[in-house]
């Protein structure tokens, strides 16, 4: 994990039943409770990717959180690895890639 000016900066990748239950609207949400930055967006493998920045203990409860996620989800997996900070300050949902 990155931490830049004493910002975490990290790449998510969710697997499990993550896609057409709302995840990608309660990250955002969640997200922006906790004061980060950063997007998230479907893959078509199935999986859900996200880049999260801010304050390493408010990231850290989003990665916690993103094990569970909303209520209709099933996650079965949650990656990270060390990402640059997001280009936009805000958190947006980003089209599917």
């Amino acid at each position: 994990m990155k931490t830049t000016d004493g910002q975490r900066v990290v790449n998510l990748r969710i697997s499990g039943r993550v896609q057409g239950v709302g995840y990608r609207a309660w990250m955002s949400s969640r997200a922006m409770a906790l004061g980060l930055q950063g997007w998230v967006r479907n893959r078509w493998d199935g999986t859900v990717e996200a880049v999260v920045c801010g304050k390493p203990a408010a990231v850290e409860h989003l990665i916690t959180a993103c094990h569970a996620g909303p209520s209709h989800a099933r996650v079965t997996e949650v990656k990270t690895a060390p990402a640059d900070p997001p280009a936009h300050p805000g958190f947006d949902q980003l089209p599917t890639v």
